[in-house]
């Protein structure tokens, strides 16, 4: 959902619902995680709330995958020394 929004300049639910296999309630509580984790923000205009994606929400995880980021890569650097080793 939240790739969908990121495509999206702004997007409502109704549209969000259009085309999915998910109720429109569902697609609601799922709206209201994202805004509380600061992924996502809405505009009211009306009777519709329009939503857009707030990639600066996405700075905790880039941070963590940073972080770790080193940690894996050297692991997959001696995973891959050990199947050169197993397989030449």
């Amino acid at each position: 959902m939240f790739e969908r929004i990121a495509r999206s300049e702004e997007i409502t639910v109704v549209e969000l619902t259009r085309g999915s296999k998910v109720t429109q309630g569902a697609i609601s509580q799922h709206l209201k995680t994202l805004k509380l984790a600061g992924l996502v923000s809405e505009r009211p205009e009306g009777r519709n709330v329009y939503y857009r994606a707030e990639p600066a929400g996405l700075k905790p995880l880039a941070d963590w995958m940073e972080h770790y980021g080193v940690f894996w890569r050297e692991r997959f650097a001696d995973l891959r020394n050990l199947l050169k080793e197993i397989d030449p």
